[in-house]
């Protein structure tokens, strides 16, 4: 049996990083972790085939070589993922569909013979039995939440690892949180599931065993939900990047409440740790409690943020403007509170109700649905009636995103976080470090209009503080992309 894994591509987002790729050489930021994972749980005896469409396109040649299809898909991806299947029902293959974006509404996707939905650890082995004995049923759905120890090593040998920014691991699933419009509860619940040390440095072994020496991205939902766990594994990852001189740097996703536990954050700095998500939302404390967001709603996020910053982990946040406690004047709040905290990397979006979301299922009780949505975070839509009105709303919007990308203000914040950066990360340099410090000099500080920002921030940071320049010159690069999504969002 020939099993061909084809991951869907990513339309250019916040995240995708698309229009920077070639200043490192690379096709794509992250690799397809998920399908990496089920090829694992394939039987051995089965010949596998990954195509990752965001690196190379879906040949022919790849569809004659195979028996099934198997694709997996965010629903940001679906535009990619529908035409991938008209292709392989077309070449008349067996084409099986999982992933967030097959969550529902499965009559609209003909071209599927199979949808898996729910963890495929729970939900694999049965379809494979049915499979193999030629009984396998249209829908295989799970919605328990298993722990995961049955989880194997993703089958790293099916992928061209220096095509991409970073690799990724996960260390558990499950956010102990339920912020209302937030799905990550309905499909992974609310007891955070992690893995045991000796299995999740495993993993990590495994990573560095396929020759691996770059960034690594723990995907988790919320990598300190369970604290008391995490605190048992960080000792030991902390312990092998020493004896490994550091191999990989690590980024992952977070709640707030990660600046509370100065043990927890030295213990993360320890494990080279540079960089973490956290969803910060919004600066007005009756939207927080409007969405359940509890665990921000005390929070001083200037001393939050500097805290980890002092730590040496660079703050990424994610916000969003739409809550119905949100007037007009949440736009210039929320322009003055990023910049005042230094999150340089800020990815604001409108609020949008997420199927199987307690935000969905009140909005949906009221009456204010309108309609699907792209799963795009950033793309100045929005499915609901909000309380501000839309026109309102996405004006704002559009308006709030060109300021804060402006070269001006983005190198404001970048200021604003060198005052309190600390960088702890610590690792050889690679040589797409050297080739993104050259191509910006020209990309950024001779053919952009932020050069001469661009050079007064390089030449200040060699002289004050030249352990940060990697990540000041990253930020800079970075810059030229997010300037490309806010143009795009208003429309220019």
């Amino acid at each position: 049996m020939n099993a061909l894994l084809v991951y869907p591509a990513y339309p250019d987002t916040f995240w995708s990083f698309k229009s920077i790729l070639s200043f490192v050489s690379k096709k794509a930021a992250f690799p397809p972790l998920g399908l990496l994972t089920v090829a694992a749980m394939l039987p051995v005896e089965w010949e596998k085939r990954l195509v990752d469409t965001n690196v190379a396109p879906l040949g022919n040649a790849d569809l004659e070589w195979a028996d099934v299809v198997l694709i997996s898909a965010m629903m940001v991806q679906l535009p990619s993922a529908r035409k991938i299947m008209k292709r392989a029902r077309e070449a008349g293959k067996i084409v099986i569909a999982g992933g967030p974006a097959f969550r529902s509404h499965l009559e609209q996707f003909p071209d599927a013979d199979h949808f898996i939905i729910g963890e495929a650890e729970t939900v694999m082995p049965e379809f494979l039995h049915d499979f193999e004995r030629g009984a396998a049923k249209k829908q295989y759905i799970s919605s328990e939440h298993p722990d995961l120890d049955s989880t194997p090593l993703p089958a790293w040998s099916l992928l061209r690892m220096k095509d991409y920014i970073s690799m990724s691991v996960q260390y558990s699933r499950g956010c102990p949180f339920d912020c209302e419009f937030c799905d990550i509860v309905a499909m992974n619940g609310r007891r955070p599931r992690v893995k045991n040390p000796d299995q999740m440095m495993r993993e990590i072994q495994s990573l560095y065993d396929a020759g691996w020496r770059e960034s690594v991205f723990i995907v988790d939902d919320n990598f300190i939900g369970n604290i008391a766990r995490v605190k048992e594994f960080l000792p030991r990852l902390a312990e092998w990047q020493k004896l490994h001189h550091y191999p990989f740097k690590l980024m992952t996703e977070a709640s707030v409440n990660l600046a509370q536990d100065n043990e927890l954050m030295e213990m993360m700095s320890a494990a080279n740790f540079h960089k973490v998500f956290i969803g910060i939302e919004t600066p007005s404390t009756e939207s927080l409690v409007e969405c359940g967001k509890k665990q921000n709603v005390t929070t001083d996020f200037s001393s939050a943020i500097r805290d980890i910053h002092q730590h040496g982990m660079q703050v990424m946040g994610g916000f969003i403007v739409g809550f119905d406690n949100d007037t007009t004047s949440i736009f210039g709040q929320q322009f003055r509170f990023i910049q005042e905290i230094g999150v340089v990397t800020a990815m604001i979006g409108v609020l949008n109700a997420m199927p199987h979301t307690r935000l969905w299922n009140r909005l949906k009780s009221e009456g204010r649905l309108l309609g699907e949505l792209s799963g795009e975070n950033t793309d100045a839509c929005v499915n609901f009636n909000p309380r501000m009105g839309c026109e309102a709303l996405l004006d704002g919007y559009r308006k709030l995103v060109n300021e804060l990308y402006s070269p001006r203000e983005y190198y404001d914040r970048i200021s604003t976080f060198l005052s309190s950066y600390a960088p702890t990360a610590r690792g050889k340099m690679v040589r797409t470090d050297i080739q993104a410090f050259l191509k910006s000099m020209w990309a950024v500080g001779i053919a952009s209009p932020a050069r001469v920002l661009y050079w007064k921030l390089v030449l200040r940071t060699l002289l004050t503080k030249p352990k940060a320049l990697s990540a000041v010159v990253e930020l800079a690069i970075q810059g030229l992309h997010f300037t490309r999504v806010s143009r795009r969002i208003m429309g220019v």
